[in-house]
């Protein structure tokens, strides 16, 4: 194991008990290898997961005054997305100490975007254990200022193509895929058809004067079907 003196120096933060740490970095296959039960890091990443969605919704709350409900939690999903989180743990450079079973290690689980975006969820579960609310706060804010600065507007929102991507990397890595159906009509008055596809399931298609425009109503297609309490209930269990 490397020396978890350098970690904490990475994160700006001194751990009291160590072993909080450790156990943030800790991934499940370690158990699942010894065939005991062990501890592991997934219901620190449970803990860590609401202190940084509490975190960043403070902050948001704090900042926009005036803006609704509806925008402040899709601004709030686009930092804590499963590609956002990700990156926050490659660019902690978790990966360097993460505690892997032998398996895990050889197939490549140390720069797995999954293991690395639970890890970053853990180790903010570990922090709020280990100094409290206030200090696990600061260290979420310190983070996610390179990426958002200083959170001083609202992304404009009207954006369909990107809320379907927030929307499905909430849960998964995968970015949704857009293919080109069909073009019909003369030159002068073409019509584009676009498919969009996330683990090779067709979820929507849309179709419009430009690809551009016909993607961005395949978005629309897909979040309409995807809202709908059926289809809700399917994505959530994929």
């Amino acid at each position: 194991m490397t020396d978890l003196r350098e970690l904490q120096d990475r994160l700006g933060y001194g751990f009291g008990n160590v072993a909080l740490l450790r156990l943030a970095l800790t991934h499940p296959s370690v158990a699942r290898e010894e065939g005991v039960h062990l501890q592991h890091n997934q219901r620190l990443e449970f803990l860590g997961d609401a202190v940084l969605q509490l975190a960043l919704t403070r902050e948001l709350y704090e900042k926009f005054p005036d803006v609704a409900e509806g925008p402040l939690t899709k601004a709030r999903a686009r930092m804590v997305n499963r590609r956002a989180l990700a990156e926050q743990g490659r660019r902690l450079e978790l990966g360097r100490d993460l505690i892997l079973s032998r398996g895990e290690e050889l197939n490549g689980g140390r720069q797995r975007p999954s293991t690395l975006a639970d890890a970053f969820e853990a180790l903010v579960g570990a922090i709020f254990l280990d100094g409290g609310f206030d200090l696990a706060r600061e260290f979420v804010l310190r983070q996610f200022h390179p990426v958002f600065g200083e959170l001083e507007v609202i992304p404009n929102l009207d954006n369909p193509k990107g809320e379907l991507q927030e929307l499905l990397q909430a849960r998964s890595v995968e970015a949704p895929r857009y293919v080109l159906a069909s073009v019909s009509g003369p030159d002068h008055d073409r019509e584009f058809e676009c498919v969009v596809k996330h683990g090779g399931v067709e979820l929507g298609r849309g179709r419009g004067k430009s690809k551009k425009d016909a993607e961005s109503q395949a978005a629309r297609a897909a979040l309409q079907a995807l809202r709908q309490p059926a289809a809700g209930t399917s994505l959530a269990s994929d």
